[in-house]
């Protein structure tokens, strides 16, 4: 295995390196790189509202309550990533059918999802609540661990989170909404606004009233629902892109929902049974207190957790609208981030989190001499590794999911969410301790890129030669590699020769001269008019995207940038149209074009423009 995990890693840097994704491609990853990270802050933030929970309750359950509460926070643990599986189920396969409707300039199909995601994320909302209540009145009954004590505060906690559940589900699913719509701002109003409204009633609710693991659960329930109720007027206007709405909900869509964000909700419902098959392995041969430092290890670095999980909620964003818009060359670009930047990134946190892992220790345990501190240091020092490992199996699973492939997606999930972590924690507990059980994590790790290795050497019946099939993606989606050109513009010296470029890389592929000779036309005005105007609103260095792809009867043409929102099919329909030496580059390309939409997609300007006609290819 050593072998293969090294053969891979080799294979995937001389790759990415010097990989060009397809077509005559000159810079053509820097906008999707520049828009990744100009996504990443508001997603890292969102994410952290997840886990903000488990680390603030861990903290006061460790300094105001005690160990045994940190054990009943730990007991609950694996019912909390059931539970965020079932939101992170409707959030996958709802914002990435979303993301692929806007791919395809579909805002009804938006409209849909969006009214069916939120319906049936309130009916599951109520049951899980129900489901809570009834466990929390019934669990005074229930021994937890052998312990009574836990039992008991277990039952306080369980019957405070109840109280979460609703705006959770909600909330979720809007934050994600509002990110597609371009309204992050108001998401992330609502996600400071719930760190902070958190602390403050966590050190109302247990370090003054001391209400123990209820005060635990229910600080963070109230302030959830001030996060969801925060982010609610974003939907009120009836004439949004999405909004509230009850009529037409196609129940049937539901399926297609549940279908796609399987995958990634089976990655949470499988760390649950791991968290619980885990949680006993300790039990058996650590005791009580080795639950204690793994909570408290797991519970701080999920707060560094919230990186990695930013990273894959905005590749899954930029993935579904480049299906939507069948884009080879954008889901390479995604993909080559995610490899070449967020990697490193991870690699640089994890090793400063272990250089700090004993005043990250104090944080909860100040003894050394106590078995906890130990336990927990090592934690610190071993546990960061495995997330630049992650890397590969989110951003590979979340691709399939897009591109449907369900089986290899659901494969993973298994492998990496429960027998890999399981199986090595199986056999080096008995002789390393709770340390086996860190060590465990990171080999996880490795199964990822071997299967995705494995995967698509089955699927290309060969060694893959690029990331097009290392991915790997099908020869009939979008068009092949050698018709399709990618290039970045940045100024308009650049202008005029790529003019000339795409003529010629359209007449060379089979496009008849005068379409040829119209693409270069449009080219021409229309990049060089965001260039123009654009360029100069503000005094940030942008970017214009052109890709053109041949397609039989027709020649598509897509002009990408990152500047101020333009709506040329607004612009053209207000012209005064008895002034015709006004916006005459607009109306050129109104008139000629067989079809021509705009969408502000994820912060970008997207003009799609369609030349149809005989074309021998």
């Amino acid at each position: 295995m050593t072998r293969i995990i090294i053969v891979a890693g080799r294979f995937l840097l001389y790759d990415i390196k010097n990989l060009k994704g397809g077509g005559d491609q000159v810079e053509g990853s820097k906008l999707t790189q520049k828009t990744m990270f100009r996504l990443l802050p508001v997603q890292i933030l969102l994410a952290s509202v997840g886990m903000i929970n488990g680390i603030v309750s861990s903290l006061f359950a460790g300094n105001f309550v005690g160990v045994k509460a940190m054990s009943a926070v730990g007991l609950y643990s694996p019912v909390n990533l059931a539970v965020v599986a079932v939101t992170v189920l409707l959030v996958g396969g709802a914002t990435i059918i979303c993301g692929e409707h806007m791919g395809r300039n579909d805002p009804a199909g938006v409209q849909d999802i969006f009214a069916l995601d939120m319906a049936v994320s309130g009916i599951l909302a109520i049951i899980v609540t129900v489901g809570h209540l009834v466990f929390g009145l019934a669990g005074s009954i229930m021994p937890a661990a052998g312990d009574p004590e836990i039992s008991r505060l277990l039952t306080l906690y369980v019957l405070g989170q109840a109280v979460s559940i609703i705006p959770l589900f909600l909330g979720s699913q809007l934050a994600a909404f509002l990110s597609l719509d371009n309204k992050g701002g108001l998401a992330t109003t609502a996600g400071i606004v719930y760190i902070g409204l958190n602390f403050v009633l966590n050190y109302l609710f247990v370090g003054v009233m001391k209400l123990e693991t209820l005060g635990l659960a229910l600080a963070p329930s109230l302030g959830l629902w001030v996060y969801f109720l925060i982010q609610v007027p974003g939907f009120m206007r009836k004439d949004a892109p999405m909004h509230f709405s009850v009529k037409g909900i196609k129940w049937n869509m539901a399926c297609d929902i549940i279908k796609i964000g399987v995958p990634g909700a089976a990655g949470n419902a499988y760390r649950a049974v791991r968290g619980a098959a885990v949680n006993s392995l300790i039990i058996a041969y650590v005791g009580a207190v080795g639950i204690s430092a793994y909570t408290a290890a797991n519970s701080l670095l999920s707060l560094f957790w919230i990186i990695p999980d930013g990273m894959v909620v905005v590749s899954r964003m930029m993935i579904s609208v480049s299906v939507g818009e069948e884009d080879r060359g954008s889901l390479t670009e995604v993909m080559k981030t995610a490899l070449l930047n967020f990697i490193p990134i991870l690699s640089a946190l994890a090793f400063a989190i272990m250089l700090l892992a004993e005043p990250l220790t104090r944080l909860y345990y100040r003894d050394p001499s106590d078995p906890v501190y130990m336990m927990t240091l090592m934690g610190f020092r071993i546990l960061p590794w495995s997330m630049p490992l992650s890397i590969v199996m989110s951003h590979f699973s979340c691709y399939w999911q897009a591109s449907e492939r369900h089986i290899p997606a659901h494969i993973l999930a298994l492998l990496d969410g429960l027998i890999g972590t399981v199986l090595f924690s199986m056999l080096l507990i008995g002789s390393m301790g709770l340390s086996g059980v860190y060590t465990a994590t990171v080999l996880n790790g490795l199964i990822a890129p071997v299967f995705v290795l494995i995967y698509a050497c089955i699927y290309n019946k060969g060694f893959p030669k690029n990331l097009d099939e290392l991915m790997p993606i099908p020869e009939d989606f979008g068009v092949p590699v050698y018709k399709y050109i990618d290039i970045t513009l940045h100024d308009m010296d650049g202008v005029i020769g790529v003019s000339r470029t795409l003529q010629e890389f359209c007449q060379e592929r089979g496009i008849d001269r005068r379409r040829a000779f119209f693409s270069g036309l449009f080219l021409e005005e229309m990049a060089g008019n965001v260039i123009k105007h654009g360029f100069s609103a503000d005094n940030r260095k942008h970017y214009v995207q052109v890709r053109a792809a041949c397609k039989p009867e027709t020649l598509i043409l897509s002009i990408k940038d990152d500047c101020i929102p333009f709506n040329i099919e607004q612009r053209s329909r207000m012209m005064d149209q008895k002034d015709k030496t006004r916006n005459i580059g607009i109306r050129i390309v109104s008139g000629l074009a067989s079809e021509m939409h705009y969408q502000n997609i994820l912060g970008l300007n997207v003009l799609s423009i369609r030349l149809n006609g005989q074309a021998d290819i």
